[in-house]
C-alpha cells in the first residue's frame, strides 16, 4: 500500500500558502462524480482534518483554483504525474502566474474515484499530510480534471 501511495501521490511544500480555490473542468460522460463536486468535497474533508488538529479552515481562492485546474489539465492531457508542469513550470510559477503572490504548497494525486479516498491517501503520506495540516495555510484551490480515459487528476494548492 505504501508503494501505491508513493506512486500515486506527489507533494511539494515550497512556500507557505493560503487555501484552496475550486476550479473544475468538464468531465467525461462516464465520470460518476462531477469535478466541481469532487473539488468542493476535497475542501470540506481537508478542513475537517485541519479542525481535528486545531488549525483554522482554509478559504477557497479562485486564483489558486485556476492554477490547480491548469496543472491537473496538463497532467490529464499528457498522462504526466509530476509537480513539474507545462514548459517546465513549478508550483510557485504557476500560482504566481494566476495572480496569487504567496504560494505555500501543492499536493497532487491521480486515479482516486472519491474525494474521501484522495484525502485519505494524502493523509497517509507524511509530506501531503504536512501540507494539509500546516496551520499557516489560509487559502486553498483544488483542480480536478478527468483524462480522456476517465482517470481523474487532482491538484491542491495552498497559500498564505
Amino acid at each position: 500500500m505504501r508503494s501505491s501511495i508513493t506512486k500515486r501521490l506527489a507533494l511539494i511544500a515550497m512556500i507557505p500558502a493560503t487555501l484552496f480555490a475550486i476550479v473544475a473542468l468538464a468531465s467525461p460522460a462516464n465520470a460518476a462524480v462531477s469535478t466541481t463536486q469532487l473539488a468542493a468535497d476535497i475542501v470540506t474533508l481537508t478542513n475537517k482534518q485541519r479542525a481535528a488538529k486545531g488549525c483554522k479552515a482554509v478559504r477557497v481562492d479562485a486564483r489558486l483554483a485556476k492554477a490547480a485546474a491548469g496543472h491537473s489539465a496538463y497532467m490529464a492531457r499528457g498522462g504526466a504525474f509530476s509537480h513539474t508542469g507545462a514548459r517546465g513550470s513549478s508550483f510557485v510559477t504557476r500560482v504566481k502566474a494566476a495572480g496569487y503572490t504567496r504560494p505555500l504548497s501543492e499536493n497532487i494525486a491521480y486515479g482516486y474515484r472519491t474525494a474521501t479516498d484522495v484525502v485519505k491517501g494524502w493523509m497517509a503520506s507524511p509530506g501531503h499530510r504536512a501540507n494539509i495540516l500546516n496551520c499557516k495555510a489560509a487559502t486553498v484551490g483544488v483542480g480536478v480534471v478527468y483524462a480522456a480515459n476517465g482517470n481523474p487528476y487532482y491538484t491542491q494548492n495552498f497559500g498564505y
